[in-house]
């Protein structure tokens, strides 16, 4: 099978293209050419602007892809230029999507009125009705959150029978390369030998969809190769889900921290989201349909992303809750730890 990746350079990426030619596929990657990567012997590359696919349609058409995988779908014309440029083309496509189309992430970011949505989130589950759920955050019009939404991409790509698409609603990615450093929030606190780590109670219990970033990337080979995913959406996530606070446990038994995870009442360390309204997704329909499992060992997914966190350090700024470390003593003291 030819395969063609569009943004097949960063995190995810590599890893895709490694396992799709591992599993003897041939593989091109379209992309600006802005990131160095190493990826298999073989490999074809082909340069461009992700916004301007039209204009490589002939580069497209000398490499004659079966399926298109477009990681990088973030908005309504994204995925509108997919299907105009590949409708003909390619006989189907793959594009990533993510758990934030749900009603029950809109009522997590306080978008959505209403009471908390029942979870494990399954395909079926209603999705937001507010769009643009980081418009908010927008510096202006051509601000990159202004225009993002998953809804509308999703609607484009399963809505043309001339291109038939596959949709992967992807969980809370964490590895290496991980762009938002997730664990880093809690493993710093950690290395730096601090005695606790302090949750508001909500967010203790709270519960989101996770996956390793080699396992998630077997699972969308899986559904690139099994014609049997023409038109389907697929949860991709960890079978079993993991309460925030057992989240931190399990981080804490790998790099050896002995301190102890409290919780704190009255909503003090959880910003603006409802972590009442828990995230956590059903993948059993990819398990039983595609016969997906994870390929990395939870307890050796976790290491490597520690080793390439530590290796790949960031401030606090992408952390969550309290992180400044004065303020956080005084709440220890405050609740007779300090």
């Amino acid at each position: 099978m030819r395969i063609l990746v569009i943004g097949g350079t960063n995190f995810i990426g590599p890893l895709l293209v490694r396992r799709l030619i591992e599993l003897g596929h041939e593989v091109a990657v379209f992309h600006r050419g802005r990131t160095r990567t190493l990826l298999p012997t073989g490999v074809e590359f082909i340069l461009g602007d992700r916004h301007r696919l039209g204009a490589s349609t002939a580069e497209f058409r000398r490499f004659g892809p079966d399926v298109v995988v477009d990681m990088i779908a973030f908005t309504e014309h994204d995925a509108l230029g997919l299907v105009r440029t590949f409708r003909g083309l390619a006989r189907r496509s793959v594009v990533i999507s993510s758990a934030d189309v749900y009603r029950a992430f809109g009522r997590f970011l306080g978008l959505e009125p209403g009471p908390v949505e029942p979870t494990p989130i399954n395909e079926e589950a209603p999705l937001r009705t507010v769009l643009f759920p980081y418009r908010q955050q927008a510096q202006g019009a051509d601000d990159f959150f202004h225009s993002y939404d998953k809804i509308p991409v999703e609607q484009v790509m399963l809505g043309d029978p001339g291109l038939p698409g596959t949709v992967l609603r992807l969980p809370m990615v964490h590895g290496p390369g991980d762009p938002y450093h997730r664990l880093s929030p809690y493993l710093k606190r950690m290395d730096d030998a601090r005695p606790a780590i302090v949750l508001d109670e909500v967010l203790a219990r709270w519960m989101c969809p996770r996956g390793y970033v080699e396992d998630v990337a077997a699972a969308i080979a899986l559904a690139v190769v099994d014609d049997r995913a023409a038109g389907q959406v697929f949860n991709v996530a960890e079978p079993v889900a993991h309460a925030e606070a057992e989240w931190v446990r399990r981080i804490a038994e790998v790099v050896g921290w002995r301190g102890e995870v409290l919780t704190v009442t009255g909503n003090r360390l959880t910003g603006p989201y409802r972590f009442e309204q828990s995230l956590h997704m059903d993948s059993g329909r990819i398990r039983q349909e595609l016969g997906y499992a994870e390929v990395v060992d939870p307890q050796n997914a976790l290491e490597r992303t520690i080793t390439w966190e530590r290796a790949n350090p960031v401030g606090s700024s992408l952390g969550i809750g309290l992180f400044e470390y004065e303020a956080e003593d005084a709440l220890l003291k405050e609740m007779g730890r300090g």
